[in-house]
């Protein structure tokens, strides 16, 4: 049985840029399936709205497509919350970053797929893991 993967914001990001050359790898990823959280929802609607400069019908447009891909979303609870305050602490991370890692371990996902966190680093029984990454060799 396969990994349950979460969904870091830039791959979603990378399937719905254009001319990005991850592109095509972001949405074979996608389509196999995994679990994204109400942070990735926030984050990719600031990028796209901040660094793309999409029109607000661009962007409700993506969102209902990512929500039709991933289904139910991993809601931003207090608990939630409250693991990403000792994620940011005990790890060093930025706090947006350590929502999305306790929001991966709150639907108890193996595989966290981002290229923003290091690749292999581990929180718990939840692992990191770039998939733009090469190999080494």
């Amino acid at each position: 049985m396969p990994a349950k993967r979460f969904f870091d914001t830039d791959i979603l990001i990378y399937a719905f840029a254009a001319n990005d050359p991850r592109s095509a790898r972001a949405e074979s990823l996608i389509a196999e399936g995994g679990v994204i959280g109400v942070q990735v929802l926030n984050e990719f609607t600031n990028v796209t709205r901040r660094k793309f400069r999409w029109q607000w019908d661009q962007i409700e447009a993506s969102l209902a497509v990512v929500a039709d891909l991933f289904g139910p979303v991993v809601p931003l609870t207090t608990a939630v919350h409250k693991r990403s305050v000792v994620l940011a602490r005990e790890h060093d991370l930025p706090v947006c970053d350590a929502l999305i890692v306790a929001a991966a371990q709150a639907a108890g996902c193996q595989l966290l797929l981002s290229e923003d966190l290091q690749h292999g680093q581990k929180f718990g029984t939840l692992t990191v893991a770039n998939p733009f990454r090469r190999a080494a060799g």
